[in-house]
């Protein structure tokens, strides 16, 4: 009977192990964090400590020994989300990190990771930033970072006050150029740092931009607000032409509808100084005598439309003598 009950008891504290250990592995699978090596300066670590660890404090610690002999070193500084902390910020001692995340006092280890520092660096912007024209070409440079040359790219984007998008060129640590610039527009210019990803990095980390500059056919500005404003007055000038233009087509066009209308409506009178211009000019407003001479016009017009029928009649009447008389015989 004691060995049935030891029995039970050892699986019941199997069982118990087994689901603790199950609950572990899930909740470390479920686990997300972000991993940021700043210039291979400082490490930064940060989780998802609302979704995670609701109303709970957890412990980070970490070490960069790769012997068994391992140094654990506390989190020197947690960065806190209303009192909560998400994340870890401390000093990068060596390419080699492990690190451990533990309930609030400790006893229970809920995330565990090892990885290399170095394939997760973010790099400094870019310093010394220089822009050398020729003509429509510009070369710009920088320093060159003191470690990882190689593993760096440096990025040059630009825009005119005409463009909506960025235009981008990449290059070689630490010189990169374009051509093609209209010494007439005003560009924008910014730069950045990028690392090679997957050779040096396994994360695509880039720099945080390099301060913007203005420039116009090889000039440094203060900015292109200037540009701005006269394209600003050309785009409110043409508009306003082509508003005048509009306006005036639309009258001529009402202006045509409105004659044809009248016209269809109202035929036009003809104006009566045109009518008596004989009785004012010839006949001095005597007008009985412009009467009487428009009455002669008038039967001499009638007289020569009715003639040419009177002589075709008399034709007519000779022709059917001539031809009775022909017949009688």
């Amino acid at each position: 009977m004691r060995l049935i009950f030891q029995a039970c008891s050892m699986i019941i504290t199997l069982g118990n192990l087994v689901a603790s250990q199950a609950q572990s592995s899930g909740l470390e699978d479920a686990i997300k964090t972000k991993i940021i090596n700043f210039n291979n300066e400082k490490m930064q670590i940060t989780w998802a400590a609302r979704e995670l660890f609701r109303n709970e404090n957890v412990s980070f610690s970490y070490t960069f020994d790769e012997g068994k002999h391992k140094v654990w070193k506390p989190c020197p500084m947690y960065l806190l989300d209303q009192d909560y902390n998400f994340g870890c910020l401390f000093k990068t001692e060596g390419p080699t990190l492990a690190i451990s995340i533990r309930n609030s006092n400790g006893s229970e280890e809920l995330f565990s990771k090892k990885l290399k520092s170095d394939f997760y660096i973010k790099p400094n912007p870019p310093e010394n930033v220089t822009f050398f024209w020729k003509e429509d070409t510009v070369i710009v440079s920088c320093n060159k970072p003191e470690r990882a040359v190689k593993c760096l790219r440096l990025e040059l984007q630009y825009k005119s006050t005409f463009d909506k998008e960025w235009q981008s060129r990449t290059s070689r640590c630490c010189h990169v150029g374009d051509q093609g610039f209209d010494s007439r527009k005003c560009y924008s210019f910014r730069v950045r740092l990028k690392r090679l990803v997957p050779h040096c990095n396994v994360v695509n980390y880039s720099s945080d931009w390099e301060a913007e500059t203005f420039w116009k056919n090889g000039t440094l500005l203060d900015s292109c607000d200037d540009d701005r404003t006269s394209q600003s007055n050309t785009v409110i000038v043409l508009s306003c032409l082509l508003a005048v233009l509009l306006m005036m087509i639309i009258l001529l066009i009402l202006l045509c509808k409105r004659q044809r209308l009248q016209m269809s409506v109202m035929p036009a009178i003809p104006d009566p100084k045109y009518v008596f211009a004989d009785l004012l000019n010839d006949h001095n407003g005597n007008f009985q005598e412009w009467l009487d001479k428009t009455d002669h016009v008038v039967l001499q017009t009638k007289l020569e439309y009715e003639e040419p029928e009177c002589i075709t009649e008399a034709e007519s009447q000779q022709e059917d003598e001539k031809n009775s008389g022909k017949q009688g015989p």
